[in-house]
């Protein structure tokens, strides 16, 4: 493919921007069923621009996948500003109309890491395709944190408050994710590209962990973090703990938001991060567990989109106020969670940067 598929893509991703104005200036004052109408019509519009803007065929049909993704992630950021307030007269009509969860603290904050994070890894993506590099790496990360947001936002939408009030563009979203849970397996099956050296190998096993401080660090991390991903899980729990109602109360009330969001983050986080950790702590100790870049890419991707809406919708004042972050507890609840954040990125950063470790000498594969 040539260059001028992926300006075409980021040009039509663009393209949202007058769509949006358009069509919500044509239907504000109608019907769902003309929002409905308009909203296909809008796709048809879509993809006959792209058909001519994008005249040679793709060899990944992933390309397509994440041109579409692209425009939609643009639709959300848009959806976003305007309710912050920043912009006025876009999307209002489906703020009116969507699933009360786009209103709330956590939406709000998905709206923005989907319109800004997501968006940038669509467009690498559809780079390294148009180039004919491996989106491999980045692929992985995006899948981790779209599997976080989506579990979440299917779960706290049947156990909140708001699971009574879905609406039809529900079903249009379960569109969006069995797509996008396709484009998942098609990211896992592309092959590693991994080129180490069999003397870089036999080099970094014979390391022993004391002359490994980085990973030494690594370790005594992942212990306090495997204990405060459970005791979170335990305060959403209701536990009767003092230590968990003292937290819940001074530092992070927002777990007991009744839209069941965060209670629902927690859980995720507790069952997928907590086994993660053991995981993780036997294969910086062992040597040949090929496993650990892509499984750290897939929990730093999931863990950055959890914690920007945990923190995020802590903070937001679309948050009722009794459950926002106290001003007293604010330094020590950054502190934590922002650690909590980036350590497993620079660990993430470490293990796919010099994998020689991790990885095993060909003649030990032919013997298997």
């Amino acid at each position: 493919m040539s260059a001028s598929a992926g300006t075409g893509v980021f040009i039509l991703s663009l393209m949202s921007i007058p769509i949006c104005f358009l069509f919500n200036s044509l239907i504000y004052s109608n019907s769902f069923e003309a929002f409905f109408f308009a909203g296909c019509s809008a796709v048809l519009i879509l993809a006959i621009a792209a058909r001519f803007m994008l005249k040679r065929k793709a060899v990944d049909p992933l390309f397509y996948v994440f041109a579409v993704h692209a425009f939609l992630s643009v639709v959300n950021l848009i959806i976003g500003l305007e309710q912050d307030n920043i912009i006025d007269g876009f999307v209002t009509f489906y703020l009116r109309e969507a699933n009360p969860h786009i209103n709330t603290a956590h939406g709000h904050m998905i709206s923005f890491w989907d319109g800004c994070v997501h968006y940038l890894m669509y467009l690498l993506m559809i780079a390294a395709i148009t180039w004919g590099d491996s989106y491999r790496a980045i692929g992985l990360y995006w899948v981790g944190s779209f599997l976080m947001s989506a579990i979440v936002y299917i779960l706290g939408n049947a156990v909140g408050k708001y699971g009574t009030q879905v609406s039809p563009l529900f079903l249009l979203h379960m569109l969006y994710i069995s797509v996008t849970v396709w484009a998942c397996f098609r990211v896992f099956s592309q092959p590693s590209t991994q080129d180490v050296q069999w003397t870089s190998i036999q080099e970094a096993e014979r390391k022993g962990l004391l002359h490994r401080p980085l990973d030494l660090l690594f370790i005594i991390y992942l212990i306090p973090a495997f204990a405060f991903c459970v005791f979170r899980g335990l305060v959403v729990l209701d536990c009767s703990s003092k230590w968990c109602q003292s937290y819940s109360q001074h530092y992070e009330p927002y777990l007991k938001d009744p839209s069941a969001y965060p209670k629902v983050q927690m859980l995720v986080g507790m069952l997928y991060s907590g086994p993660y950790y053991i995981i993780t702590l036997y294969g910086l100790m062992v040597p040949g567990c090929e496993w650990m870049p892509d499984l750290t890419l897939l929990h730093s991707g999931a863990l950055a989109q959890a914690q920007f809406t945990h923190i995020g919708a802590s903070l937001h004042t679309r948050t009722p106020f009794s459950y926002r972050v106290p001003a007293g507890g604010q330094p020590l609840f950054l502190l934590v969670n922002i650690l909590y954040t980036v350590v497993p990125q620079a660990l993430c950063y470490r293990c796919c940067t010099r994998p020689a470790f991790f990885l095993r000498p060909m003649a030990d594969k032919k013997t298997e």
